[in-house]
């Protein structure tokens, strides 16, 4: 551990920390990057559970993009316990590992959360960063900006590189899922709305459906018929803005040059409700992207529980479901459902 700025403020690298040490040899662990700043070093880990054959299927789950939304980081942190805890008892469990590549990646902005901040330690917004434009107009500001890192949602110069932690991110997927032929990610945030949505790209077009529309609907499907009384919505995320330099964006993109597929999806926790429930919370820095009350946090850890057990069993039963997904029936559905307004 090198880390020294705040340490109060990362218990969530703690934690991951510990669960390296715990359950080494079983959890597998890769430093892919150290992020300096302010004479303090800040590891990101990618953990792995599962199977290490390339023909299997690999999900990744991901938070912390966000400093100030650590909802996501505890999400991610709070299931991948769940599974640990399960391991040495749950048979169907250590089958289902043996059918996927499973990897965490808790905490993608370690600087970003110990300094209570949207951004990294540089200024930039990390989900505006990648390499790739909106093809329509974005919202001033909030679709990216190469103004100023003092001002929220900046991208970056247009002579910067990528940061650390984006390439860092974009180095992992490309090597552990777009190098097999069906992989799926869900990337955990919240700030946006009253109910919790399950987003897909694209982030860069609210005219151009993704080359895998009927997959992402097939999985809609089969959600709701599994959990007919979960309250999620499912729904492209350009619905709602666009944006430059969309992380998702850019890896789908690369992954169709690879000719596999590769499904993206971000779980948006709706904070907005636990504002109206407890609007003082809003005096806080984490007060708009967090829900404060302990009994509040513990409802969101186990209440996505069954999102994330899901995917699972929808990524490696993925040989089954998969070639009805990519019917014209699928795709059309698709369309009509969230493409012809």
């Amino acid at each position: 551990m090198i880390y020294n700025l705040a340490d109060d403020n990362l218990p969530e690298l703690k934690k991951i920390e510990y669960l390296i040490e715990t359950y080494t040899p079983v959890l597998k662990s890769e430093k892919i990057a150290s992020i300096n700043y302010k004479n303090s070093s800040f590891p990101i880990h990618a953990l792995k559970l599962g199977s290490d054959k390339p023909d299997v299927p690999a999900l990744c789950f991901v938070g912390g993009i966000h400093g100030l939304e650590r909802i996501g980081s505890q999400v991610v942190l709070a299931f991948l316990e769940s599974l640990l805890g399960r391991l040495t008892w749950d048979l169907s469990l250590n089958h289902l590992l043996k059918h996927l590549s499973l990897s965490f990646i808790p905490l993608v902005n370690p600087v970003g959360v110990a300094t209570h901040s949207r951004s990294n330690g540089n200024g930039v917004d990390l989900m505006r960063n990648a390499q790739v434009e909106s093809h329509e107009k974005t919202a001033f500001l909030v679709g990216g900006h190469r103004f100023s890192a003092k001002l929220p949602w900046f991208r970056g110069h247009l002579d910067q590189k990528i940061e650390s932690e984006t390439k860092a991110l974009i180095s992992f997927i490309e090597k552990n899922c777009l190098a097999r032929q069906f992989s799926l990610v869900l990337d955990c945030h919240s700030g946006f709305g009253l109910q919790d949505r399950i987003w897909f790209p694209y982030a860069k077009s609210k005219l151009q459906p993704i080359h895998h529309i009927g997959e992402i609907y097939h999985i809609r499907d089969l959600l709701f018929q599994a959990y007919p009384y979960q309250n999620y919505i499912f729904e492209p995320q350009s619905l709602h803005y666009l944006c430059h330099g969309d992380i998702w964006d850019y890896l789908y993109d690369e992954s169709l040059k690879k000719q596999v597929t590769f499904l993206p999806l971000t779980l948006e926790m709706g904070s907005w409700r636990w504002v109206r429930k407890n609007p003082t919370q809003l005096l806080k820095s984490l007060g708009l992207f967090h829900p404060i009350k302990p009994h509040r946090i513990k409802r969101v850890l186990r209440s996505h529980l069954v999102l994330m057990e899901f995917l699972m069993r929808v990524t490696a039963s993925s040989s089954i479901w998969v070639e009805d997904g990519k019917s014209l029936n699928m795709a059309h559905k698709a369309t009509a459902l969230w493409y012809n307004n």
